[in-house]
């Protein structure tokens, strides 16, 4: 029972908000969503910490039953699930809390009380949404959770539906994310094509059958673990914004700052860490799909991080830091290491969330002005919102005591991706680009504080005179999650990236389902060899399997690493902060003058790569094209054209030479009844009628 409330709680919620809101007020609509949350978040809290249980399912309802294919609608609770469970509820309750302060005189409601309710319950639809995601047992119910999160955060990002910006930033989001998901949903069609069956643990259990089979597939032969693996990666770039697919995530900051906290910072934009993740046992078998998500996320990584350098809207730098950080994610599940991968999600949760909230605050209190370069000098303006946004800064750039576990959460997280990453690659291509990610990372992070918080105050001088404090439903959901960003990479280090007997008790993965380590030599430390060697060391998936890869040799190399390994992200996040200092406290002037002097990759950076402006001419022009050719050729030359000639030359004679016959004499009636007479016994004469 306690799973089934955890899943519709937020759903009854938001069903009596969106639509009882007349009867219960727009007030109890906010506190009514508000407290379920608070009451699913709790719920999770006590099922995570009960400890790992062994993987089941909680079967609601029989869904879809056709032939072969049995999508029944069950919760899987595993480890994984609850780690889930705990994210998307924690962060979806503080956010809630938050909103009642920040929407509260926001200009861009509306009119009428039924904003804030419907606003509310947009975002616990988007909760269930999430939810249904997450403790899917089968494709077909994760497919509907995954849509289900599209057309939710399409409603948020386009809360604001008065602003063509923001209707914009809706469409684009859902058009992108229909391109991935066309890929995922390739992928759900070829699994069930031949495995017979969409439910999880029968696709595991098929996974080395496929990793020896050949499918046909645009008119050539492809591994089917491989090019399965790879349509559902497709997936998972669309939604959690990769290279090529990421286009979306930074105009979705036309949503209210809420929504970005919730959707692009901590659970929609994970959910395609999470499908590889859960993935995992069928991932083992594609080494070469695995080596592209690792080459991908490398990639995302380091080209989020340069955008960011330059970025001037507090919230675009903060969502450019996200997309890099998910590139994290995924070259840590690209090496198998996938326990890490979910480490560095549990512990970006908490920091990024709070780094949305805290720019929220900021421009809560800077009357909803959003560009760093009007900002400046206001730690002493809003003391607890500083302090608050200096926690996630220190939890992002990665501060702590090099060598030890202690430090900030980002810095256990993210230093575990970085090891595992050179243990993965061999300190190849991947390696090199998340460390160096990492200085670009401590750079803008540390941009943003001084250019928002130090130096002189810049932009409208009234606004900055009148710059407040938040109030307390605004301050304590950053204090909560200012502990997590603080201790949460302390607790868990152990569990995620600590021994293997370790990390497969704390996922609840019995000794003889873990990958073996034996067989594994030091000639499979290069960047494909020990993935391509893995499937003959694995053995069948075992049903209820979580991560395959738990015990793999990976993790075991990443704590082995060298020691100018482990150091490297500290040294590159002190890199950053003194560039940072340098530029932004020392010597104001300087960046103005390097942009200058480097025109060109300044306009490169700041234009996002010219993302937008390549995508625009490939692809948006030539459809508006061919849409205007079929709207005016084809709709108005063929279609209306025919229409009217129709409706201009045939209908017309007949319809004069109907009002002739209407004469209004006798005569002309009886002559037209004589002639139909003749013919109608003319008829019956030549066909035999009248015998």
């Amino acid at each position: 029972m306690i799973y089934k409330t955890i899943l519709f709680a937020p759903l009854i919620a938001a069903i009596v908000a969106g639509f009882g809101w007349r009867i219960i007020g727009e007030k109890t609509a906010q506190w009514l969503t508000t407290g379920i949350l608070f009451l699913a978040c709790a719920l999770s809290w006590t099922v995570f910490l009960g400890g790992a249980t062994e993987p089941e399912a909680v079967h609601i309802l029989d869904w879809i039953q056709s032939g072969s294919l049995d999508a029944a609608w069950s919760i899987r609770v595993d480890r994984l699930t609850t780690i889930m469970l705990i994210v998307v509820t924690s962060v979806s309750s503080l956010v809630h809390l938050y909103s009642m302060g920040y929407m509260a005189h926001d200009e861009n409601w509306g009119e009428g009380e039924a904003y804030k309710a419907r606003f509310f319950a947009y975002l616990s639809f988007f909760t269930f949404a999430m939810l249904a995601l997450v403790t899917a047992d089968n494709l077909v119910q994760m497919f509907f959770g995954w849509e289900g999160v599209g057309v939710a955060s399409y409603l948020l990002i386009g809360f604001y539906y008065k602003k063509p910006s923001a209707n914009a930033a809706a469409i684009k989001a859902f058009v992108v994310n229909r391109v991935g998901d066309f890929g995922f949903a390739l992928g759900i069609f070829g699994l069930f094509l031949l495995t017979d069956s969409i439910k999880f643990d029968d696709i595991f259990a098929a996974a080395p059958a496929l990793a020896e089979t050949q499918l046909h597939f645009l008119w050539t032969e492809w591994n089917a673990a491989n090019l399965l693996a790879f349509l559902l990666f497709v997936g998972a770039m669309g939604k959690s914004a990769q290279l090529f697919l990421h286009t979306w995530l930074p105009d979705a900051m036309e949503g209210p700052t809420p929504v970005s906290a919730l959707i692009h910072a901590a659970t929609m934009v994970t959910a395609g860490v999470f499908l590889v993740c859960r993935m995992s046992p069928l991932m083992e078998y594609a080494p070469e799909a695995k080596n592209f998500i690792v080459f991908m996320g490398a990639t995302t990584a380091f080209m989020a991080a340069t955008v960011g350098l330059v970025q001037n809207d507090i919230k675009r730098v903060i969502a450019y830091s996200t997309m890099s950080q998910l590139g994290y994610m995924f070259v840590a599940a690209g090496v198998g290491v996938y326990s890490v991968a979910m480490f560095h999600l549990l512990t970006h949760a908490f920091f990024k969330a709070m780094l949305f909230l805290g720019a929220g605050s900021v421009i809560h209190a800077m009357h909803h002005e959003q560009d760093m370069r009007n900002y400046g000098n206001l730690r002493k303006k809003i003391p607890y919102t500083f302090w608050a946004m200096m926690v996630g800064t220190l939890a992002i750039t990665g501060v702590g005591i090099p060598l030890t576990t202690i430090g900030f959460a980002g810095f256990l997280s993210k230093d575990a991706v970085i090891e595992s990453a050179f243990a993965g690659t061999n300190g190849g291509y991947a390696f090199w680009m998340l460390v160096i990610a990492a200085l670009f990372t401590s750079f803008y992070s540390w941009r943003l504080m001084f250019m928002t918080f130090y130096g002189k105050a810049r932009g409208d001088k009234h606004t900055h005179e009148h710059a407040h404090e938040s109030p307390a439903v605004m301050l304590v959901p950053l204090g909560v999650l200012g502990l997590g960003a603080v201790f949460s990479g302390m607790l868990f280090y152990g569990s995620f990236f600590g021994d293997h007997n370790q990390v497969n008790k704390f996922f609840g993965i019995p000794a003889h389902h873990a990958a073996a380590d034996a067989g594994h030599g030091e000639d499979s430390h290069g960047d494909d060899s020990h993935a391509a060697a893995m499937p003959e060391h694995h053995g069948e998936a075992p049903e209820g399997a979580i991560f395959m890869a738990a015990d793999n040799h990976v993790m075991d190399d990443a704590h082995h690493a060298p020691k100018w390994v482990k150091v490297s992200p500290f040294i590159a996040m002190l890199i950053g902060f003194f560039t940072a200092y340098w530029f932004y406290i020392i010597n104001p002037s300087l960046p103005k003058k390097l942009a200058e002097s480097q025109r060109p990759m300044y306009l490169f950076l700041l234009n996002k790569w010219y993302f937008d402006e390549i995508y625009d001419a490939i692809f948006i022009r030539p459809a508006m094209a061919i849409g205007r050719f079929l709207w005016k050729k084809g709709d108005g030359n063929v279609i209306d054209g025919a229409l009217n000639g129709v409706a201009m030359g045939i209908v017309p004679f007949f319809t004069r030479l109907a009002g002739r016959a209407q004469s209004g004499y006798i005569f002309t009636y009886a002559f037209a009844m004589v002639i139909g007479i003749v013919v109608l016994v003319t008829w019956m004469a030549f066909t035999g009628g009248a015998r």
